[in-house]
Order: C-alpha cells, then structure tokens, then sequence
C-alpha cells in the first residue's frame, strides 16, 4: 500500500474551507471551525479526503496534533 506524506499549515476560524498548496509544496487549510475539542482536526481530515478523493480513515495526523503545522499521512491501495 503506497502512503503519500503532506506537510499542512492550518488556519482555524477562517471564513470558508479550502485546502491549496503553497508554492513551496507545503498546503496551507483554511477551516471554519474553531480549535477546540479536535473539532479543526476532524474537519481537517474530512477536507483532505474529499480533496484527495479517498475515505476520512485513510487519512491520518501524524504529527502536530495540536499545532498549527501538521503532517499528515494519506494511505492509498
């Protein structure tokens, strides 16, 4: 199974959702929810799987859970 790695800078509390990728090849993730109680998290995960057009279990915050800058691993057959 292939697994593709992105670096993600999140920024909660935005007016609409949108996920793009930075010239430098790191995504920047405009999320309308606030960071509290993993909500920003999960909307995360489900704005990266409709993007990259794979299920929310495929994706998977690897590191910065709680940071504004995340890496996150998507799983692909």
């Amino acid at each position: 199974m292939a697994s593709l790695t992105l670096r993600v800078w999140v920024k909660p509390r935005s007016r609409v959702s949108s996920l793009e990728q930075a010239p430098d090849g790191t995504w920047v993730a405009r999320l309308t929810s606030p960071p509290v109680d993993g909500k920003a998290n999960e909307e995360l995960i489900a704005l990266v799987a409709k993007h990259f057009r794979c299920r929310k279990a495929d994706v998977r915050i690897t590191a910065g859970a709680t940071a504004r800058v995340k890496r996150l691993s998507i799983d692909a057959p």
